[in-house]
């Protein structure tokens, strides 16, 4: 590692949509639809094509999916967490 390298590692925001609606056996247009959210911003959310996050809309998620922890919907992880320098 170079000088302070170790002292910052990049992070992302990991969303787990897909993943919680194959566990439940929804689609994203059954979610949409139940939580009430518009379901292309819903998409892009799932996707991660997003350009903001509003915890209105995980929320909705929650309360719809019967989730009392966000990081079930949503995480951050290190970048790269596979680095052996």
């Amino acid at each position: 590692m170079k000088g302070s390298d170790y002292l910052y590692t990049e992070r992302k925001l990991v969303v787990h949509i897909h993943e919680l609606l194959k566990k439940k056996g929804w689609s994203l247009s059954k979610l949409a639809l139940e939580a009430d959210i518009d379901k292309s911003k819903l998409s892009r959310l799932a996707n991660e094509k997003r350009e903001s996050l509003y915890i209105d809309y995980l929320i909705k998620i929650a309360e719809t999916l019967d989730i009392d922890d966000l990081n079930e919907i949503v995480s951050i992880e290190r970048v790269n967490d596979e680095e052996t320098n």
